[in-house]
């Protein structure tokens, strides 16, 4: 089942889109672990996009969510028109050092890489565009 929603990218939507999310993974019965990891995962995009794309100004952003039944899964995608940028190219954090050790950033992005069977970004007619699916 397809479902697209289109809203402004700020803090205060991100429940609507969890709930968009969550509504897709309850109607295939996915286990409780995955739903709480692909809502942590989700948080991380999306409140990226309202904190980074836009600099000090609120854009929107396009979340398109798509559920299929072989193999059981959810692809996420997550559009907007703000700066280019891909999080694919963002070193992975060394894991092994203290948090104290470890440079600034890229914690999300690695936790969603690790948590995801498939993730890809692309730039596409002014559009940042990053896809996500996990199978369950």
């Amino acid at each position: 089942m397809l479902r697209e929603l289109e809203i402004e990218a700020k803090d205060a939507n991100l429940d609507t889109v969890l709930d968009l999310v969550n509504g897709q993974l309850e109607a295939l019965d996915c286990p409780s672990g995955i739903m709480i990891k692909m809502a942590v995962a989700v948080e991380e995009l999306f409140v990226n996009i309202a904190h980074y794309a836009y600099g000090d100004k609120v854009g929107m952003a396009k979340i398109i969510t798509e559920t299929q039944d072989d193999p059981r899964g959810i692809s996420i995608t997550f559009i907007d028109s703000g700066i280019p940028y891909n999080p694919l190219l963002k070193e992975d954090p060394d894991v092994t050092l203290s948090a104290e050790e470890r440079q600034i950033g890229g914690l999300g992005i690695y936790m969603v890489k690790k948590t995801v069977d498939k993730i890809d970004y692309s730039y596409e007619d002014g559009k940042n565009i990053l896809h996500i699916f996990k199978a369950f």
